[in-house]
């Protein structure tokens, strides 16, 4: 949480810390910047108006290094404008002062379902990332032109290699990508953005 109102720091903080999760509380954009980002599933609770760095420009500054971390804007002097700007942004909440406790709560609820399905999801890509780095040059072009939808002997011919040695190829992609299938295959051809032709691989088996 950044605010640098003590006192809102330390009543917000009580009452998070009492529904059991851990709270993290800074006075300024600047030393939260300079804090470690926590390794788990997290969000943050941000005034708008900060002494040094405004919390609409802090949301600037960590839109891609803390993708993972949605923020829910506190302040008390809210407006349209501001608080437009804040969600187009990719804010989970927008609170104008005095809110409920329960308002706050079911907000950090949600954002920490949020962040731990964004969480989640950067851990599997990397994990994809991971089998794909461990294909060869050749295991790699074998998958890029299976996933999208060239049979065995078309791969054969577009890299002029034997149907039987793509075959062998293919069947160590599957077995490093972790793929059961084919469509499998594809799906993370698709969540690693290489390209697949899908509209090539539509009524395709197996084969």
């Amino acid at each position: 949480m950044v605010d640098d109102d003590i006192s809102i720091r330390e009543s917000l903080e009580a009452l998070i810390q009492v529904c059991g999760w851990e709270a993290r509380t800074f006075a300024s954009a600047t030393a939260f910047l300079e804090s470690r980002p926590p390794p788990g599933p997290s969000c943050l609770v941000l005034d708008v108006s900060l002494p040094d760095l405004n919390g609409l420009d802090l949301q600037a500054r960590i839109a891609d290094e803390r993708a993972e971390m949605p923020i829910i804007f506190i302040t008390g002097y809210g407006d349209v404008p501001t608080s437009v700007r804040a969600m187009k942004a990719g804010a989970a909440e927008f609170l104008t002062k005095p809110f409920g406790d329960e308002v706050l709560l079911t907000a950090i609820g949600a954002a920490l379902e949020r962040s731990a399905s964004a969480v989640g999801e950067r851990a599997a890509l990397q994990i994809l990332r991971e089998r794909r780095a461990s294909l060869s040059r050749r295991e790699c072009e074998v998958m890029d032109l299976v996933a999208s939808g060239l049979l065995n002997k078309q791969v054969g011919g577009e890299l002029g290699i034997s149907e039987i040695t793509v075959k062998a190829h293919r069947g160590r992609v599957m077995e490093k990508m972790q793929a059961g299938s084919l469509a499998d295959l594809v799906r993370m051809s698709e969540r690693l953005g290489l390209h697949t032709g899908r509209a090539r691989y539509e009524g395709l088996g197996d084969t």
